[in-house]
């Protein structure tokens, strides 16, 4: 695959306005790579879902919602989701994904960057992922930001050549006071 030329982008977080751009990325996105959970059309979110998940995430004090755009399109988003729930009030579960043209040019790292910072900043003390076993640039790029391996579901995906794939836990552990190391 041929690197494509890099693009001006920048992270923000998503609005009401992005929907629609939102549910056509992510039918794509599902369509390009089996990294993802869905094939092309599964669990289909549409505008109006989208548009309630980020008016939802605006409440949410543990919920964070960002896009990546380029020349006024969304080519990528990333979210942390969190909860209320006393006992894991303190993390948040953390997905993202970009367009396939628009690999290899930091729009996922700059999106994992953006996720850190607002879980440092708002007292978020864990941040917790899945990725299949093949995602190799992700695991790399979580690795170098902090995330470590805490399991592994074993036989966890069934992907097109008909082979079982593990996905692995991981997390990255903010840094706690001294009373809670």
């Amino acid at each position: 695959m041929s690197k494509q030329p890099k693009i001006p982008y920048i992270i923000r977080q998503a609005a009401k306005e992005d929907a629609a751009q939102l549910s056509e990325v992510r039918l794509q996105i599902d369509g390009e790579t089996e990294f993802m959970d869905r094939e092309r059309g599964e669990a289909f979110l549409s505008k109006a879902d989208f548009v309630q998940i980020i008016e939802e995430d605006k409440k949410q004090d543990t919920n964070l919602f960002l896009v990546a755009e380029a020349e006024g399109k969304v080519i990528g988003f990333a979210r942390c989701a969190g909860n209320s729930l006393k006992r894991t009030s303190h993390k948040v579960d953390f997905g993202i994904c970009v367009l396939k043209a628009h690999w290899g040019q930091g729009i996922g790292k700059s999106l994992l960057q953006e996720a850190i910072e607002w879980s440092d900043e708002n007292n978020i003390k864990k941040i917790a992922l899945q990725v299949i076993e093949t995602n190799h640039q992700a695991i790399k790029l979580y690795k170098r930001h902090g995330f470590q391996v805490e399991g592994r579901l074993r036989f966890d995906k069934w992907l097109s050549d008909n082979n079982y794939y593990d996905t692995l836990l991981m997390g990255r552990i903010a840094k706690l006071s001294d009373n809670n190391t």
